[in-house]
């Protein structure tokens, strides 16, 4: 899967906040979010409107291009977006007709959609480094083996729940509720 696709730096002076030789945390562009819930019926109808079939296995993300399903429970993912060109209203306008795709899709198939847009902010963690600083506030082995390329859960950042997603050897993008933020990039550039 490419880091890029999906992800993008944010396009301010200080999206790069943490710059060492082995690693770098940086501020990801906005997004467009849904939290999705359903049945399996519904998750494929979902995962067909939006692009991306939703992942059925545990700690699965299916990527393609620029949409992304992240399995966040048996019947919950998160569903990312980036916008295909820049405009002014996206991603909240590009939130807002892909939640009124899947729910055409979905007709009266029982299901929740809800743009989450404004709640996440994304970080971008890369370099050989990456795991260590991570594994200073995450309790999990992010050794590759333990945790691969495309492997993603939900977990606790120290105090704060986060979602962790590794999308390279060396790259992780770690998405918190924006009002964490400030205390994870703060805890990350202490790190």
């Amino acid at each position: 899967m490419s880091d890029t696709a999906l992800y993008a730096p944010a396009a301010t002076d200080a999206a790069s906040f943490v710059s060492r030789p082995d690693v770098t945390v940086t501020r990801a562009a906005p997004l467009a979010r849904l939290a999705f819930r359903g049945d399996a019926a519904a998750a494929g109808k979902a995962g067909a409107a939006f692009g991306a079939s939703l992942p059925v296995s545990p700690l699965a993300a299916n990527h393609v291009g620029k949409r992304a399903g992240l399995w966040q429970g048996p019947d919950e993912w998160l569903l990312l977006a980036a916008p295909e060109t820049v405009v002014e209203d996206v991603p909240w306008g590009l939130a807002k007709s892909l939640s009124e795709e899947i729910a055409t899709a979905l007709g009266d198939l029982p299901h929740s959609v809800v743009d989450v847009t404004e709640r996440n902010v994304a970080l971008i963690i890369s370099g050989q480094g990456a795991a260590r600083l991570l594994n200073a506030q995450v309790f999990l082995d992010l050794d590759e083996s333990a945790f691969p390329v495309g492997q993603v859960t939900r977990t606790l950042f120290t105090k704060a729940e986060i979602v962790l997603w590794r999308t390279g050897p060396e790259t992780f993008v770690l998405e918190c509720w924006r009002s964490f933020a400030s205390y994870v990039e703060g805890l990350l550039a202490e790190g």
